[in-house]
């Protein structure tokens, strides 16, 4: 199945659609993405792993796999690194964003096959399905929606499944 986001700010689960955020600079060809420009990238994007926060509750019920979080996980976003868009353990020398969050968007986060195989340096990291914040705010380039949402999507995601984003 593939779960369509559109820049109109909805998002596809097959019987239902819901809102959902976006980056602020609206989406734009993946081949023009660039680091830091709040775009988020067209595409159809492999849904690759879920993680999750165990101190916020239980795990997702979900037929793809998923991890449990680390307070020390954390996420690559420097282009001249070797693990740019990978994920790395916190404190690391190099630019990363920390998944263990207190605003609750990493509660669980879903990782998408943007940029990974393998990544291009410059080209767009830690392009994520994820919480949104309450009002939907735009993100700095992926796709959030409620919790409740997301625990919707991830109840009928299977193996195989990805994300479209959508202009």
């Amino acid at each position: 199945m593939i779960f369509v986001a559109t820049s109109d700010g909805w998002l596809d689960l097959g019987e239902r659609k819901v809102r959902c955020a976006l980056g602020p600079a609206g989406v734009i060809p993946a081949a023009a993405k660039r680091e830091g420009d709040g775009a988020s990238p067209a595409g159809v994007w492999p849904i690759r792993e879920i993680l999750y926060r165990p101190d916020r509750g239980p795990p997702p019920a979900s037929a793809i796999r998923v991890r449990c979080m680390a307070e020390d996980d954390g996420w690559c976003d420097d282009p001249a690194d070797p693990e740019y868009n990978r994920p790395v353990k916190l404190p690391y020398p190099a630019g990363a964003e920390r998944l263990w969050r207190e605003d609750g968007v990493y509660d669980i986060v879903v990782t998408l096959g943007y940029n990974d195989d393998p990544p291009v340096a410059g080209m767009g990291s830690a392009i994520f399905l994820h919480i949104c914040r309450p009002g939907y705010p735009p993100t700095e380039g992926c796709v959030a929606v409620t919790r409740a949402d997301l625990e919707a999507l991830l109840a009928v995601a299977r193996p195989g499944d990805a994300v479209e984003i959508r202009s």
